[in-house]
């Protein structure tokens, strides 16, 4: 089964049998040729094992110490926007990236010493929820901080006067992560111009339930400027499908007849 395949039917799963650690390798597996995917969620998987094993003990500081100042894990502020911030496998081998995949770097090697950790997607910064009212903020090395401090974070990043819940700090399934982990690749490939990437991540975020549909007729045009005329004409099918605007099947129907 390829990499697309394979994450299309992960996500497709039950909520709480999606494995993280695997939804996000398989994203990395497609930023490699297609004959080097295949090795890339095993690969990983045994270097999150190789973390976990570093741990001196299944408590939270053992795990913060081991992997944020033993190992030196830290986000990336020099180059925030290079994609490999976003691919698991890079994270793990050059240990820098951004608040998202660290967070699952730690969340995952808790998860191999049975420590539970949650992935917290707050609006603007990705944390983890550690229990008993305390958080981790895996881009600032790891750092253990309060409600107020993710308050505090949430105020440097979307103003003084943006409005805060508590609802802010609640937990997300691995869908919303996987869906996030794309949203940031859209964002770098997309102001970089590289379709051919662009195009993979929007496949993968479109096969992801609750992604909005919507997103099919930005891959469609991706794929009419790299030329797949009919690749293109089928999205938009498949959006006019889902309840899509009238001229959609017009606009599939014109992209066909550039094949003639």
């Amino acid at each position: 089964m390829s990499a697309s395949k394979e994450f299309l039917a992960l996500v497709a799963r039950a909520e709480d049998d999606i494995p993280l650690d695997i939804g996000c390798l398989l994203i990395a597996a497609h930023a490699h040729p297609p004959g080097e995917q295949a090795p890339v969620v095993a690969r990983g998987r045994v270097e999150l094992d190789e973390l976990a094993g570093g741990c001196d003990g299944p408590d939270l500081d053992a795990v913060l110490d081991h992997l944020f100042r033993t190992l030196g894990f830290a986000g990336n502020r020099a180059r925030y926007d290079d994609p490999r911030n976003s691919l698991l496998d890079e994270v793990l081998a050059r240990r820098t990236g951004i608040p998202i995949t660290l967070s699952v770097v730690l969340i995952e090697v808790a998860r191999r010493v049975g420590l539970p950790l949650a992935p917290i997607g707050m609006p603007g910064h990705f944390i983890v929820g550690a229990g008993e009212g305390r958080f981790v903020d895996a881009f600032d090395g790891g750092r253990v901080i309060d409600e107020g401090g993710c308050r505090r974070r949430f105020a440097e990043l979307a103003g003084p006067d943006a409005p805060w819940s508590a609802d802010l700090l609640a937990p997300v399934g691995p869908r919303a992560v996987l869906s996030r982990v794309l949203a940031n690749l859209r964002r770098v490939y997309g102001e970089a111009g590289d379709l051919r990437s662009l195009d993979w991540v929007l496949a993968l975020r479109v096969g992801i339930p609750g992604v909005p549909a919507a997103e099919r007729a930005e891959r469609a045009s991706v794929l009419s400027a790299l030329g797949r005329f009919d690749e293109a004409a089928a999205e938009l099918e498949r959006l006019a499908a889902a309840g899509g605007d009238g001229d959609l099947r017009a606009q599939a129907a014109r992209l066909r007849a550039r094949l003639n």
